[in-house]
């Protein structure tokens, strides 16, 4: 195993305070099913943080059951167009590989936004580094962490 969770949890306690419970599991929890068949919770409470370029870099932190729509996204950007990123671009960016974005802790400051149906859980599990390693943690802390909004911009 990478000790990426373990570098994420050392930094989300000394930048936030945070005593990050990662859980690892070796069949993967790349896609937000896998997640959730592993952990054994619902896919809407798993908080994926997929990255996009409009105009910048961003981050959106999507319930797993939905599908973030990239108009949405461009228009609350004030952009013509929104994309996903390109897999160099999210590692150059946030630091991390994808299908193990964590929602903070990126090595670049990005705007990030939050999917407002996460706010109806009271806890959502979210990637800790790797494809492998996800963990707890309340919407509203992760709003705080990441300072983020909660918006509408799926599907």
């Amino acid at each position: 195993m990478s000790d990426r969770p373990a570098t994420f949890a050392r930094r989300a306690a000394d930048e936030y305070g945070l005593q990050i419970e990662v859980q690892e599991f070796p069949e993967g929890t790349k896609t937000a099913a896998d997640a959730a068949r592993a952990i054994g919770c619902e896919v809407a409470q798993i908080a994926s943080s997929l990255v996009f370029v409009a105009d910048t870099v961003v981050v959106v932190v999507t319930s797993g059951a939905n599908r973030v729509d990239t108009r949405k996204l461009a228009t609350l950007r004030g952009v013509h167009e929104a994309r996903m990123a390109e897999p160099e671009e999210v590692r150059e960016t946030v630091g991390y590989a994808i299908g193990g974005v964590p929602p903070f802790c990126h090595d670049s400051s990005v705007p990030v936004y939050l999917d407002e149906d996460l706010t109806a859980f009271e806890t959502v599990w979210a990637a800790a580094g790797t494809p492998e390693a996800v963990f707890p943690i309340s919407p509203d802390e992760l709003a705080a962490c990441a300072d983020a909004d909660a918006v509408d911009v799926t599907e």
